[in-house]
């Protein structure tokens, strides 16, 4: 990509507008929220984006850094990334509740960049490079049993592929849904949610292949009372990060396959673990709710308190 990168001028603005939000994030955020309900419809109806997304009033991390509990089973730190952080706070802050709830001190790390995968899927290495570095220089002096992200992508990125790219990874990074699994008492669920409450879950490319993470999220959504329906077939929502504003046809047709299963399966709510499968998802489906994994549990656990 790097390589091709040089070739392929059709993605020049992209690279441009990646560059200059995540080196200046909490500015691009105060800006376009000025000018949203004018640009994103704008944008969207000239098909130039395939959605338009609804920034909150709010980003997580501008909120203090660490959040302490009286009785301390443990310390983790949250990789908020770019996505929890700007356009869904509200999954950050349901973890922040569940790890609190389960007796955890919660560190958000200040000075946290773009884990820089939305760069490398454009070519640019130096720059995601420069964030990488970033990121292992402050997660790496943190002492917590883990860091812990509710983006699979984050999660891959700091784990998986920081090693290869420059030299370390953060070994502890987890995703929730391992990280959780052995942390709950689930014997108090099970009659806590209704047992109507059917659901589809909808597994997350880099969750799925990237982490090899499968069992761990239906077994958490079994275990507090929900049924789970299973699918025909596991397939990709075509979100995809940068490639669903790139290959916005194709990523079209990547969703309309997973909806056609989806769709007809009676089941009551989509979940999923990632905030990008939520966003492309989203677009369809308006007759029932597209949920992340960690509303899920914080429900259960509201339920229980």
């Amino acid at each position: 990509r790097r390589i091709l990168k040089e070739t392929d001028t059709r993605r020049n603005f992209l690279r441009f507008l990646a560059k200059f939000c995540t080196k200046r994030p909490e500015m691009s955020f105060k800006a376009l929220r000025i000018v949203q309900h004018i640009l994103f419809p704008y944008l969207y109806k000239r098909k130039l984006v395939p959605f338009k997304p609804e920034l909150p009033e709010y980003f997580l991390t501008e909120s203090r850094q660490v959040y302490t509990v009286s009785k301390k089973r443990g310390r983790v730190a949250i990789f908020a990334g770019c996505t929890v952080n700007y356009l869904y706070p509200h999954l950050g802050e349901a973890l922040i509740s569940v790890l609190h709830k389960l007796g955890y001190e919660v560190v958000l790390p200040a000075g946290e960049v773009c884990c820089g995968m939305p760069l490398r899927g454009l070519g640019l290495e130096e720059e995601a490079r420069k964030l990488a570095k970033k990121n292992l220089g402050i997660l790496s002096k943190l002492n917590v049993e883990a860091v812990l992200s509710l983006c699979p992508s984050c999660t891959v990125a700091l784990k998986k592929e920081y090693p290869g790219f420059i030299g370390e990874g953060i070994e502890n990074a987890a995703d929730i849904s391992s990280f959780l699994l052995d942390k709950m008492d689930f014997s108090r669920f099970r009659h806590l949610i209704s047992p109507e409450k059917k659901a589809i879950y909808h597994d997350p490319c880099h969750l799925r292949y990237g982490l090899g993470i499968e069992k761990e999220p239906r077994e958490i959504i079994k275990n507090i009372g929900i049924e789970l329906i299973k699918t025909r077939e596991k397939r990709c929502c075509g979100f995809a990060g940068v490639f669903c504003l790139s290959n916005k046809d194709l990523s079209q047709a990547l969703l309309n396959k997973c909806l056609n299963n989806y769709m007809t399966s009676g089941a009551g709510m989509i979940v999923t673990s990632c905030p990008g499968c939520i966003i492309q998802l989203s677009r369809e489906i308006n007759d029932k709710p597209v949920l992340h994994l960690i509303e899920v549990i914080e429900e259960a656990l509201l339920q229980n308190s």
